[in-house]
């Protein structure tokens, strides 16, 4: 039985490991799986999924998790959303603080600050000191650090800022700063800044220089941000500024068609999505329909054979538990048989059992020798009883315990009367009042010995 309940819980630990597995995800999983959706430029798949991943860190006590989700939507917010992605990227600083486990990470999450707080300032016309002040002091923390690429990063951060400021020569030394820092992750997006903090110093020879020089491979975005710029150069050098205004135009609405293309390609990858993601649960329904009837039926076999064994198993142990009963019976039957024949034998032995058993009618004179002599033949015989009779009952009298010897050689109320010289009514009162009075016994079908043989 133990067997098929072993076999059971296996079965059914298999069971609950295949649907945890298929349907809960860890919460980094979640955090991945947005990064790989927002990378795909499905924003709101990713959202979605950083929302999931938060509040699966949160039920977790996930920390770490939690913050990076946190800055994940909030860079997915920030397409839409200046103002909801600033407050995310504010709940990820402060999740960070309750649990922090690395400087740069900090450095990361205040530039990311003050990159949304430098958009809602510029979307709502207001003061960047917010956004200032977390640029700068995730600057410090990079220089503190040595950290070449977060140094770039945080330059950049304001050299944007200052330029949104209008400070164009403050923001060209960072942007200088960041090129000359830049590893080649962060090359293109630092040239970008200082190309077009250039156009506003109207260095527009050095940032057409520094237009062509970047190398934007296959990124259509940056292939768009090299190109246009450098036709808004030409155009600006040849002082055409009609057509320069046809051309932002047609940029503008270039600009709406790549929106408007991301959207689509969006909804395409959600659809798709959706779709696997259907596909996957109707699988999985019918694979664990599967395993279900599967372990139904061995579930069926197991207990049938448990059951039959159990039987058999139960029936066996009787039989055995009978017989060994039966044989504990017959040995003790054959001890106690043994042991009353050794107590006769050594009654009939002892000379003060024979002087009792030949008296007769005759009066009986039995020495204090004699009386330890026979109790101390009683005790060896039955275990000391009457060493504990003397321990538990200190109240009897001498002649009370010569008259429980007397008894428990089970001699007879007549032998008994002639060792005190008294009738056998008077030994039967003495018995009784023995009992009644020493023993407590008030049951007139008990008798003495039996009182005694429970001692």
């Amino acid at each position: 039985m133990k067997s098929a309940h072993i076999l059971t819980l296996l079965l059914v630990l298999m069971m609950a490991c295949s649907c945890q597995k298929t349907e809960r995800q860890t919460p980094h999983a979640l955090y991945e799986q947005a990064v790989a959706a927002y990378e795909n430029d499905s924003l709101q798949e990713s959202e979605r999924l950083c929302q999931l991943a938060i509040r699966q860190a949160k039920a977790e006590n996930d920390l770490h998790t939690m913050y990076l989700a946190q800055l994940q939507l909030a860079q997915s917010l920030s397409w839409g959303n200046a103002k909801g992605a600033l407050d995310m990227a504010k709940q990820a600083l402060h999740t960070y603080e309750q649990k922090p486990d690395n400087e740069r990470n900090l450095i990361i999450i205040l530039d990311y600050i003050s990159t949304f707080a430098s958009q809602c300032a510029y979307n709502n016309d207001s003061g960047f000191d917010e956004a200032l002040h977390y640029a700068q002091k995730a600057n410090e923390m990079a220089m503190e650090a040595k950290d070449t690429t977060l140094i770039c990063q945080t330059l950049t951060s304001l050299a944007n800022i200052h330029w949104a400021m209008e400070e164009y020569v403050q923001a060209l030394t960072y942007a200088r700063k960041a090129v000359r820092l830049a590893p080649p992750t962060l090359l293109f997006s630092a040239q970008q800044v200082l190309a077009r903090t250039l156009v506003s110093c109207d260095s527009l020879s050095e940032a057409e220089a520094i237009y062509r020089s970047m190398d934007y491979a296959n990124n259509i975005q940056g292939a768009y941000i090299v190109e246009s710029n450098l036709a808004k150069l030409a155009l600006n050098n040849k002082n055409i500024e009609a057509a320069s205004e046809a051309i932002d135009e047609a940029f503008g609405r270039a600009e709406d068609l790549y929106f408007r293309a991301l959207g689509e390609k969006d909804a395409y990858y959600q659809a798709t999505l959706w779709q696997e993601q259907e596909n996957e649960r109707i699988r999985y329904r019918q694979r664990l329909h599967v395993v279900l009837i599967i372990c139904g039926l061995g579930l069926i076999v197991l207990l049938t054979f448990a059951v039959v064994r159990e039987v058999r198993l139960r029936r066996r142990e009787r039989q055995i538990h009978e017989h060994e009963n039966a044989v504990q019976r017959e040995q003790l039957r054959q001890r106690d048989a043994t042991v009353d024949f050794l107590k006769n034998f050594i009654y009939q032995r002892s000379e003060i059992v024979q002087k009792l058993s030949a008296s007769g009618d005759r009066y009986i004179s039995i020495s204090k020798g004699e009386w330890s002599e026979v109790e101390r033949m009683l005790n060896a015989i039955d275990g000391n009883r009457f060493a504990r009779l003397r321990e538990q009952h200190p109240e009897l009298k001498e002649e009370d315990i010569q008259l429980c010897i007397l008894t428990s050689l089970r001699l007879t109320n007549r032998t008994i009367g002639n060792v005190y010289a008294i009738s056998i009514s008077a030994v039967q009162h003495r018995k009784l009042k023995l009992k009644k009075e020493v023993f407590g016994e008030t049951d007139p079908e008990t008798t003495l010995e039996q009182v005694l043989d429970a001692i």
